[in-house]
């Protein structure tokens, strides 16, 4: 899957989580300064889980130690392509 379609896919599935339309989020989007609570990231995490068939290592009681990177649309692009690649391995 090439980057361009995950990075579209991811910025869908946060804009749903935030109520806005996808061109209202910036590719570089850090998702703190986008205001996605804590809820919208678990949710977007299994709408992102759902979509591409990945399991996202999240432990939900140390948000601020994550094995996946949910800082920004780049980090969650790269994470999200890491974990297509081990799964076709």
């Amino acid at each position: 899957m090439e980057r361009a379609n995950i990075e579209a896919a991811v910025i869908e599935i946060l804009a749903q989580q935030l109520l806005l339309q996808p061109e209202e989020i910036a590719a570089e989007a850090v998702i703190d300064d986008l205001g996605l609570d804590s809820l919208g990231k678990v949710e977007a995490i299994f709408a992102l889980e759902e979509r591409f068939d990945i399991s996202i290592p999240f432990n939900a009681n140390e948000p601020d130690q994550p094995d996946f990177d949910f800082s920004s649309v780049p980090r969650i692009v790269v994470g999200v392509e890491r974990l297509i690649a081990q799964r076709a391995a």
